[in-house]
């Protein structure tokens, strides 16, 4: 071969690199593919780290960003953000005191750096100075606080409810926000990093839907199931953040209509990929797809307060007949792994890995509802496209695996629009899904306290509260695992939830779409791949 055809050819380790280096491709993949051209891992993580770090960020232009689970009841009052789209709203104008890494450290925000007292009992959140809101006025400690307290008012319906229960006590001074808390909590700070917890002048109290916050960008139109859009606020305090003039966001329920507009190039980037065309979009040119593991999970739940799911027998044997590998493989595509009936995995730290994983034995699922003495009329499940990808599907797979043992379900589809107001929550059996959280005190403060505001399961066990609250402040590692898996093993045989599936966060975005980073806390970047990214 000549050398001029030589230097033509790509360096397969360059083009990783100018891939890295433009945002085009994020660090799994990265070290997949180095990995298979027979890179260390060390080596690769280092390369990474320099190609990355020599991206240089684009300033204009607008992001369009298309999205499942947008419906017209959604408001702008980040208390009561209960699916994707008002989640990813409320991250493009909003801020909290802190946020989470990728790597799961807390990055400051708000807050420029926080400490506690030695038992983890007062926490002190120094706030940044000169930060302003989208209306002109400077953000103090004395908004921060208000925000707070408006979300410990069970009038607010805060979905940070359960989590801002145990502050006994909070107050501003100068800039120090200090919070005296009822029992010890040693993972504060990520409780802290709730999406709902966006701050707002003067708490929101007078206006909570009003769009105010300190965000990168400014709400300048709000069409709730149609589309929202933003415009970069000048005064932002991050110049690290907010790279496009204007951000859209807008709601395209549709699997089919989301992915034709990416690949028409209408919008920039979307979420959940319909794992039926994973395969199909991976060969597409000029997109990439982001699937990520993470805590995030597509579950049934059962109100354990209303017939005929107040009987545990009968809440078992429908455990018992959902067949998970089947979930796993038919509505995921196998992106994603089983799951066991309580919300935590592996990617939690002090996840106990020797809970027995429960399997799909119709056997036991008839023997159990025999001995429940239901009526045998059809168990009713709500679901809808929107209560997460496949769920309509998965139902369905449900009332077969359910019928094997003699259970009759009758599967109701209802309207996506409505759904997370009129069902979830609402009704005693339906479909459902949650990101998951970054530490297990915030996910089961949010859903499994018996006060909790989001208590989808209406799950009331003292025992189980007791050890939640014990297990916040106890240090020592090894005694708090064993709280937490006592609790896991509660809620799995007692509680109201079955969760037959951890998904993969799965979004796509097209090649002029630059600084994609993979992170496991959530769909497009943890709500923020349209206020980090740029576009080339």
């Amino acid at each position: 071969m000549a050398d001029g055809e030589k230097k033509a050819m790509k360096d397969p380790l360059d083009e990783l690199v100018a891939h890295a280096q433009s945002g085009r491709i994020g660090r799994r993949e990265f070290m997949g593919r180095m990995t298979a051209l027979g890179v260390s891992a060390g080596l690769s993580a280092a390369i990474f780290a320099r190609a990355a770090g020599a991206a240089e960020p684009k300033k204009g232009g607008t992001i369009r960003v298309g999205m499942q689970g947008g419906e017209s009841t959604n408001s702008l009052d980040p208390a009561l953000a209960a699916s994707e789209v008002p989640f990813q709203v409320n991250m493009t104008w909003g801020e909290m005191l802190v946020d989470v890494k990728p790597d799961g450290t807390i990055d400051h925000r708000i807050a420029e750096d926080h400490s506690s007292n030695a038992d983890a009992t007062e926490w002190k959140f120094k706030i940044r100075q000169g930060v302003e809101f989208h209306n002109g006025q400077t953000l103090t400690a004395e908004d921060v606080v208000a925000t707070l307290r408006r979300h410990t008012d069970e009038k607010s319906q805060s979905g940070a409810l359960g989590i801002v229960q145990g502050i006994a006590d909070m107050k501003a001074e100068g800039d120090m926000v200090t919070l005296k808390l009822a029992a010890a909590n040693a993972d504060l700070p990520y409780l802290m990093a709730d999406y709902h917890l966006v701050i707002q002048p003067g708490g929101g109290v007078d206006d909570p839907a009003a769009g105010i916050g300190a965000g990168p960008y400014k709400v300048v139109a709000n069409e709730p199931g149609v589309r929202h859009v933003f415009e970069r606020h000048a005064n932002y305090f991050d110049p690290t953040i907010g790279h496009a003039d204007r951000v859209e966001i807008l709601v395209i329920n549709d699997n089919t209509a989301r992915t034709a507009a990416l690949q028409s190039g209408q919008i920039h980037m979307m979420n959940r990929v319909d794992p039926k065309i994973v395969s199909l979009l991976k060969g597409a040119p000029g997109i990439t797809i982001d699937a990520v593991a993470g805590r995030g999970h597509y579950v049934f739940i059962m109100h354990c307060d209303t017939p005929p799911f107040d009987n545990n027998d009968l809440r078992m044997a429908l455990k018992l007949a959902i067949n998970r590998q089947e979930m796993v493989d038919k509505i995921l595509g196998g992106l994603g792994s089983v799951g066991n009936d309580f919300p935590i995995n592996a990617a939690y730290p002090l996840f106990d890995d020797t809970i027995p994983q429960r399997e799909y034995d119709p056997v036991k699922a008839a023997e159990y509802y025999k001995k429940s003495g239901h009526d045998g009329s059809p168990i009713v499940l709500r679901t809808a496209d929107g209560a997460f990808p496949g769920a309509v599907e998965a139902a369905q797979l449900f009332q077969q695996s359910a019928a094997a043992a003699g259970i009759p379900i009758e599967v109701k589809r209802e309207p996506d629009d409505g759904y997370w107001t009129n069902v979830w929550n609402v009704q005693p059996f339906c479909a459902s899904y949650w990101g998951g959280r970054p530490v297990q005190d915030q996910m089961y403060s949010t859903a499994y306290l018996s006060t909790a505001e989001w208590n989808d399961t209406k799950f009331k066990n003292a025992r189980f509260d007791e050890l939640l609250i014990a297990a916040r402040g106890e240090l020592d590692e090894a005694k708090r695992k064993g709280m937490y898996s006592e609790m896991a093993h509660i809620l799995r045989d007692e509680g109201g939830l079955i969760l037959p599936m951890f998904n993969d966060f799965v979004s796509a975005y097209r090649s002029e779409v630059q600084g994609w980073q993979t992170d496991p806390n959530g769909e497009l970047m943890n709500g923020r791949a349209q206020v980090k990214c740029w576009l080339a």
